[in-house]
């Protein structure tokens, strides 16, 4: 028997015995209403009716954004900073996510647009300036107009998720304004030689000797648009910083064991991406799972749950392995930050550190833990905007609400939206001369050009280390 012939003989015998339910449930369509759990929908009333404002120095057109601040103008008698563009991306994300059940999503996530196309950035015009201030006459860009990468990267999904659910035939093209946000994302934001996301659009001009030219956020690591932005621009190079951001991710989780990821992490002198020193940008926790990276959890995991890769589940594993035995299995004990190695550098709990660990929980399959952090979640009661609105996404997505446009999904070769059994069903039956596949490319698992039986195997794996 020729290797081919034993080979195929192997993997179709595994797919007779094989079987497995499909994938997440916010892979394939736009959320319904019946999904979101009543705990959600009051925790996204109290969110709205707390963040998301009117901008009334707007006289010509209607704008929404999401308040970050401590104080509004009128209360603090001075100029205070009132949003982000982290902020506002999340709160586009949101809308769009809920947009099946508040009838006002629509006008606020259009409102929510055209503010953010009235602060670009100076650099990359397609992008979001990071932070505006209320003057009381005006809100203006504070602190430089330059960008934040995390911020146009939700900005660019959630324009995405639009055109999924409302097209883009309206007032807003949302698919085209996609489409430019993700090519300047591409242009100023990643730093093409490392292939690594850039700290903003600030460093887009840095020599090489500057320390932040090779330097990267560890919460930028939103490893699930990459896949997406590649194939909505036909833009292989997403990939490639797709498979050079998991070599990062993997180099931590594999040195440390723990999977926190630190906020900032730069190149060494042999070419390692390391945690970078104290005050490195904002603080002596920089090279620390701090105040940005408390968010990875979420961000990494999300690429399991929706892509099926790999590399997330190892990283889900480690970080829920690691909270549970860091906290004695009770996520009030969770520590606001921790040294990669796991040292607790905090003595509070913070309620931003602990929701993401409900996504890295569900990716990894972890029902008791994933209950009893969701628990606390719905229980932590009043926070700030941070935890609240990092809080609002992880209970969107817990609940299967999550809207993955109309792109590529890793093994879905028949096309559906999922990758589960009936692809590799599919796959057999064109291998042996009968039917038809509809995106060969998501096929292609030895990503060299083609398929064949040795992709069918590979396939096979995957499929087996999904849950079932």
């Amino acid at each position: 028997m020729s290797d081919f012939k034993r080979i195929f003989a192997l993997c179709t015998a595994a797919l007779c015995v094989f079987s497995l339910q499909p994938t997440a449930a916010f892979q394939a369509n736009a959320a319904e209403v019946s999904q979101l759990s009543d705990e959600t929908t009051a925790y996204y009333e109290l969110w709205k009716s707390k963040y998301v404002v009117q901008n009334h120095h707007s006289k010509n057109e209607t704008q929404y954004y999401v308040f970050y601040g401590e104080e509004t103008f009128e209360q603090a008698g001075h100029t205070v900073p009132v949003t982000v563009s982290e902020a506002h991306g999340y709160g586009m994300l949101i809308m769009a996510a809920m947009a099946e059940y508040d009838s006002e999503a629509k006008a606020i996530f259009d409102g929510m647009y055209r503010y953010y196309k009235a602060y670009p950035s100076s650099i990359g015009k397609n992008l979001m300036a990071w932070q505006q201030s209320d003057n009381g006459s005006a809100l203006v860009c504070s602190e430089g107009s330059d960008s934040a990468t995390d911020g146009d990267m939700d900005i660019a999904y959630a324009l995405l998720m639009a055109d999924k659910i409302w097209g883009s035939d309206g007032e807003i093209n949302y698919l085209e304004s996609a489409i430019a946000v993700i090519n300047d994302i591409m242009t100023y934001e990643v730093n093409q030689e490392d292939w690594i996301l850039r700290l903003g659009d600030w460093t887009y001009q840095a020599s090489k000797s500057d320390p932040y030219y090779s330097a990267t956020r560890g919460s930028d690591f939103i490893v699930q648009y990459m896949p997406i932005f590649a194939q909505v621009t036909d833009d292989d190079r997403w990939l490639k910083l797709y498979d050079n951001t998991y070599s990062i991710i993997n180099n931590i989780v594999d040195e440390y064991k723990t999977g926190l990821m630190p906020d900032f992490l730069i190149k060494d002198s042999t070419g390692k991406f390391i945690p970078a020193p104290p005050n490195f940008l904002e603080s002596e926790n920089d090279d620390n799972c701090y105040y940005n990276s408390c968010r990875a959890p979420w961000r990494i995991s999300m690429d399991y749950l929706v892509n099926g890769n790999t590399d997330a589940l190892e990283f889900s594993k480690a970080i829920t392995a690691f909270s549970k035995q860091t906290s004695n299995n009770d996520p009030w004990n969770i520590m606001a930050g921790y040294t990669p190695d796991g040292k607790a550098i905090s003595d509070w709990n913070d309620l931003c550190f602990v929701s993401p660990l409900m996504i890295s929980a569900s990716a990894a399959n972890d029902t008791d833990w994933h209950d009893s952090v969701r628990e606390v979640c719905l229980n932590y009661g009043n926070d700030v905007y941070f935890g609240e609105t990092i809080t609002m996404l992880c209970l969107i997505i817990d609940d299967g609400c999550w809207i993955v446009p109309d792109s590529f999904v890793m093994g879905d070769v028949n096309g559906d939206g999922y990758f589960n059994i009936s692809d590799a069903v599919a796959l057999q039956n064109w291998l042996l001369g009968n039917g038809e596949i509809a995106d060969w490319k998501a096929g292609d698992f030895c990503q060299d050009e083609r398929i064949d039986v040795y992709d069918f195997c590979l396939m096979m794996q995957e499929l087996q280390t999904l849950p079932q």
